[in-house]
């Protein structure tokens, strides 16, 4: 688990976690790491998903790009108005269909929130509209498109980007999608989202915590 933590922690290639596991005595190939990824990844980030404080219900929701086998494909992220992150959620392809189901996991596991700035996609604004016809009206969400508002998410989706560009693109979408679900999940631990978390503890030491939870 904690080479695991490592690589989403610090993008460390699978040559530097191979090293670190030599000076342990232990000999580990490249692919067996990535299978641990694989494995153990969700496990992770059941566990965050279920100890993750609520948030707030004031949205703001982007998309960034990532590169999977030589192609864009694009990461949907939203955080609160304090930061912390809401959801994510990684498609092949930036369309209505593709926010229909962001939206879908994000009302899934944090309810409905009250208001949602997003920029001028048309595919948002068509997934929301979608979204606020099954709502009654004094619950159907209010969609803001004030460029300002989403600077939060932007700055936010920087951390990301940091830990994927040492990795100079992913061989395939599913490696990628579940990396990122690792990167994100740290990302959580590292903003005190999780109930229960000790701010004079280190992130490493609060997934510790987490995962013996």
């Amino acid at each position: 688990m904690l080479f695991v933590y490592m690589k989403c922690r610090f993008s460390l290639s699978y040559r530097d976690l191979e090293e670190m596991a030599s000076i342990r005595g232990a000999r580990i190939d490249h692919a067996t790491l990535q299978r641990w990824v694989i494995r153990f990844v969700p496990l992770i980030d059941a566990a965050v998903r279920k100890r993750k404080k609520p948030v707030g219900n004031s949205w703001r929701m982007d998309e960034t790009y990532i590169k999977v086998n030589g192609s864009w494909v694009y990461l949907y992220r939203a955080v609160d108005s304090l930061g912390n992150t809401i959801e994510f959620l990684l498609r092949k392809h930036r369309d209505a269909d593709a926010a229909k189901a962001f939206f879908r996991k994000a009302f899934k596991y944090n309810g409905h929130p009250k208001k949602i700035a997003i920029d001028k996609s048309g595919s948002n604004i068509s997934a929301l509209k979608a979204t606020n016809k099954t709502l009654s009206k004094d619950k159907q969400i209010e969609v803001r498109q004030v460029k300002y508002l989403n600077n939060i998410v932007e700055q936010d989706h920087r951390f990301i980007k940091k830990r994927t560009k040492p990795m100079l693109g992913f061989k395939s979408f599913r490696s990628a999608k579940i990396t990122i679900t690792g990167i994100e999940n740290i990302r959580i631990i590292q903003k005190g989202q999780i109930i229960e978390s000790n701010t004079n503890l280190s992130t490493f030491e609060n997934f510790k915590m987490l995962m013996a939870a």
